[in-house]
């Protein structure tokens, strides 16, 4: 493990501080879903209580999360992050096939999807009538170049953008409070009696909700670049979801005073729905242009983030040798980031986009239980960490249990979906021993 680690340290230039790690922490999270999966949500649950309470769980569960992989990153600041935990505790091939499912379905199809998102903004607001393809590839080609450029350029682009959202968020959340109208009425607490269709409802508002929150644990991709990862990194992932606890819990509570809970469930576009109860149409396009740059943003950290897992996965000799070439002016794995940019633009263009996407919930939250799992094993094998989870082994393990929940509920409600993820997931074992026998 040593050998590696000082590897990564050569070959990586270590230039990232606690501010940029927690705007990429926030950049992973922040993407279009908070703009609509408020109404998603009061799809399956219809009181304010139960409605800000499931975004209240889904706060909770990323907070613990963020703890046990700040813990991890303070144990092994190493390039590839997630990707170097799951390899340590358990065994590389376990970790290939997590990066496996990064390139094909979780990080690849969610980046095309969002590519498309952010060019059919982008069309309304400019007018410009390319096809949303063609506009989805133009933006991810050009945050490939960029971040071609080095960590630190990435890093800035994608730091600048994140601002932009928050501001943007931070305006709609004034402007639907101050002019909105609207009221919060507390009661009635249940919108049915205790039963096992109340937790079921709960369950299947959750899925959207831990997909809204999901993305924090890319940072961690990027800690061979990262001056002091054990530190910084730390304290990123936590500063990182707490703001986005407060983003979303603030934006959920607006959606409900302007809209109330049958309002919400009956649109599809709750943030447009406030902007234009607040400002009229002019409001919506305002709203319209805060989520293309989210989107865009989004787009910037996952460039910056991901490729780094292809590149170790290379270095460890399980992945096309050329994938782990840095470029020596900048430190940058050009061939990596290239590849992660070409691969997702192929899925815009391909339009299968919104079927991968359909598989990705369960299969993330496999690695995320796996992941947090991994603290147990690495606590027995090594020395106490500069950095401990708070309530240690029993949030872990509620961390653990949760996401088991969340991907047996994803399983009950998306059974099709479900098996095709796990199938994609298991393709990744016989081509883990192909590359070991190669290597």
């Amino acid at each position: 493990m040593a050998g590696r680690e000082a590897r990564s340290s050569r070959s990586t230039r270590r230039q990232l501080g606690l501010f940029d790690a927690t705007m990429i922490v926030m950049g992973g999270i922040v993407g279009s879903g908070i703009f609509r999966n408020p109404s998603v949500v009061a799809h399956q649950v219809h009181t304010p209580f139960l409605i800000l309470g499931v975004w209240v769980l889904g706060g909770m569960l990323a907070m613990c999360g963020a703890f046990i992989w700040a813990e991890l990153a303070t144990r092994l600041p190493e390039a590839g992050g997630q990707y170097a935990y799951l390899r340590e505790a358990y065994h590389p091939a376990v970790a290939f096939v997590y990066g496996w499912v990064l390139l094909l379905v979780t990080q690849t199809g969610g980046m095309a999807a969002v590519a498309i998102t952010f060019a059919a903004y982008f069309r309304e607001l400019s007018g410009i009538r390319w096809n949303e393809s063609a506009l989805g590839a133009a933006a991810l080609l050009g945050l490939t170049a960029i971040n071609c450029f080095g960590a630190r350029a990435g890093s800035n682009v994608q730091s600048a953008l994140m601002l932009m959202k928050t501001a943007a968020i931070a305006a709609m959340v004034l402007l639907g409070l101050a002019m909105g109208g609207g009221t919060i009425h507390p009661l009635p607490l249940l919108d049915r009696p205790v039963s096992l269709g109340l937790l079921g409802a709960i369950g299947a508002a959750m899925i959207p909700v831990a997909f809204a929150y999901g993305g924090w644990q890319t940072a961690t991709f990027v800690a061979g670049e990262m001056r002091d990862p054990a530190r910084d990194l730390s304290r990123g992932l936590v500063m990182g979801v707490l703001g986005v606890v407060v983003l979303y819990l603030s934006v959920s509570s607006v959606c409900l005073k302007v809209l109330g809970p049958e309002g919400l469930d009956r649109t599809a576009t709750p943030a447009s729905d406030v902007m234009r109860a607040a400002l009229g149409e002019r409001g919506a396009l305002w709203i319209a242009a805060g989520i293309a740059v989210s989107t865009l943003g989004f787009l910037s950290q996952s460039m910056l983030t991901a490729p780094r897992v292809y590149h170790a996965m290379a270095r460890d000799g399980l992945f096309f040798q050329s994938v782990g070439w840095i470029w020596p002016r900048n430190g940058a794995p050009v061939v990596a980031i290239v590849l992660q940019g070409l691969a997702a633009t192929a899925i815009a263009f391909s339009g299968l986009y919104e079927q991968i996407l359909n598989y990705v919930v369960s299969v993330d939250f496999i690695s995320f239980g796996m992941t947090a799992a991994s603290l147990f094993v690495l606590r027995r094998r090594g020395a106490v960490a500069p950095f401990q989870v708070p309530g240690h082994p029993y949030t872990t393990a509620l961390f653990v249990a949760a996401s088991a929940g969340i991907v047996a509920s994803t399983i009950a409600t998306y059974p099709a979906n479900s098996a095709i993820g796990f199938l994609i997931l298991l393709t990744g074992i016989p081509v883990y021993l192909y590359w070991r026998q190669r290597s």
